[in-house]
């Protein structure tokens, strides 16, 4: 076997995934030009629209694609030239949606924010005129989530469409499509869903299916994915081994409830917090989701350095981060298949990296707690 197979992972996307879809995945891909495979996308679409709690009459669209192309499609088919969209850039992601609009001709105001999570929009005032809001709903680079709720009010007020990535926070913190007034959300299947990389999602409300440019384009047109959509076809060939694993894990998240797996995955995420304590380590943010844990040393080491070592000794993959903040933060997932044991390994290993003596003493209180 491969060593990369042999590592433990904590890292945002790919997560760990569960021993169901795993299994699905070593079977043959099967054809999928039939009404057998149709049923599985139709499935796949109810279960969705169910989870995200969708206004009546929106749609899925299932993209065979990363989760940027799930973002630079929306942007593509959902904004023109005649749009200016207020983006909310609070980090690499943000700045990703800020390129695409700026490569594509949209008029963009890039409103650069820290330390906040959006809870108060006044510092947004000065754009209410732009026609649409578009806000990484967890800024994945530095690990804050923003607050969705007042976002979308904001957006409401000021009559504008609301698009959400919601790639590395679907299925471990709180997302309502109609509470929220979300008008395009944008998933994708290797973070909280806990699948293989390859497939965007994005569900879009009535008004964003109203928005929608005439064609324009080929692979990303919305146009034809709605239409061969409403018979549970795509355009062109889908990822149809990763879809097959998605109705799987949209029943399981539905047999377990939405809130159980957020409840799951927070649980998780203060257990970890709370084990390294003792640690010279600190939360990057006060913002943080369930998702994951964004550290910054206290003790002049190197983010870079700890997250090689992890891996080089312990055989434990965590992320690091890129540019100025690369000897400032690594990031840990809570997404996927993590149980209290499976996380004990890297803190553990953490712990011994560190060469502290505290760690069973923290185990036991953390486990008690």
């Amino acid at each position: 076997m491969h060593t990369l197979y042999q590592k433990y992972i904590f890292t945002p996307g790919p997560v760990k995934m569960y021993k169901e879809t795993l299994e699905l995945g070593a079977m043959q891909t099967p054809y999928f030009r039939n009404e057998e495979f149709s049923q599985v996308v139709l499935d796949c679409e109810t279960n969705l629209l169910q989870i995200a709690n969708a206004p009546k009459n929106s749609r899925v669209l299932f993209l065979t694609a990363s989760g940027t192309a799930g973002m630079e499609a929306t942007v593509q088919n959902l904004l023109s030239l005649k749009d200016t969209a207020l983006i909310i850039n609070g980090g690499g992601f943000g700045q990703r949606f800020v390129d695409i609009c700026n490569i594509h001709g949209i008029t963009n105001i890039n409103c650069k924010v820290k330390d906040t999570n959006l809870s108060d929009t006044s510092l947004l005032n000065d754009s209410k005129d732009a026609s649409s809001l578009i806000v990484n709903a967890h800024e994945t680079s530095i690990g804050v989530l923003y607050n969705l709720e007042s976002l979308g009010n904001f957006a409401k007020e000021n009559n504008m469409l609301f698009i959400v990535d919601a790639i590395s926070m679907f299925i471990t913190d709180a997302l309502d499509m109609s509470r929220d007034n979300i008008d395009a959300l944008i998933i994708s299947s290797h973070k909280g869903l806990a699948l293989p990389p390859a497939l965007s999602m994005i569900i879009l409300s009535p008004k964003a299916i109203a928005k929608i440019n005439p064609k324009h384009q080929l692979y990303f047109d919305f146009n034809s994915y709605l239409k061969d959509g409403l018979r549970g076809q795509t355009p062109f060939t889908p990822a149809v081994s990763v879809i097959l694993q998605l109705q799987k894990r949209l029943e399981q998240i539905i047999k377990n409830t939405p809130q159980k797996e957020i409840q799951k995955a927070k649980e998780i995420a203060h257990y970890f917090r709370e084990a390294i304590k003792p640690l010279p380590l600190k939360p990057y943010t006060h913002f943080m989701p369930n998702a994951l844990t964004t550290l910054t040393p206290t003790d002049n080491k190197s983010a870079l350095e700890i997250v090689k070592a992890l891996e080089e000794k312990y055989n434990v993959v965590v992320a690091p981060n890129g540019g100025e903040l690369k000897d400032t933060i690594f990031r840990v997932s809570h997404m996927g298949d993590m149980t209290k044991e499976y996380t004990d390994i890297l803190i553990d290993a953490l712990f011994d990296y560190y060469g502290s003596k505290n760690r069973k003493i923290c185990r036991d209180k953390c486990r008690s707690s």
